[in-house]
């Protein structure tokens, strides 16, 4: 079984590719172990590896797919990268590259950030990337024109 892997707008990565029991797996640096290979995994590999490589992010500082509790409901969020302090610095919510970034996806990694307390979102489909600083002080969103570098916003 083969998935066709549409291109993205990231750089492109060296990813570890390979089928384990019928089904084409990737593996997940951070997890360190091969998951399946769906649409949203190819973006969330894809993401961490240009998180990692493109905009200094220590991979031993991502955490990828965990759960986190918000008021009574359970969640599982795709990318938080912490500092050095393992406080989260960047909350990011993968889709697949065919799912639209809608209304929809920001009430998604919002209702996550209430627990996280994270100032930087990013939502991403690998096509399209959204990219904001949260000021909790005045609760406003200020869109950025591009993912800002591990440096720029851990100093």
């Amino acid at each position: 079984m083969s998935l066709t892997l549409p291109t993205l707008n990231f750089p492109p990565a060296r990813l570890s590719i390979k089928a384990i029991n019928g089904k084409q797996c990737i593996f997940d640096t951070s997890r360190k172990k091969y998951v399946v290979l769906t649409p949203e995994e190819w973006v969330r590999q894809n993401c961490v590896a240009y998180l990692r490589d493109h905009k200094g992010f220590p991979g031993s500082l991502l955490a990828v797919e965990k759960g986190i509790k918000v008021n009574t409901r359970e969640f599982r969020y795709d990318i938080v990268a912490y500092n050095r302090k393992t406080e989260p610095v960047l909350l990011v919510e993968c889709k697949a590259p065919e799912v639209k970034i809608d209304q929809k996806a920001f009430d998604q990694i919002a209702v996550y950030n209430i627990r996280l307390k994270v100032p930087y979102l990013l939502v991403s489909n690998g096509i399209n990337h959204y990219c904001c600083r949260v000021d909790f002080e005045s609760g406003v969103y200020s869109f950025l024109t591009e993912v800002p570098n591990y440096a720029d916003i851990t100093s």
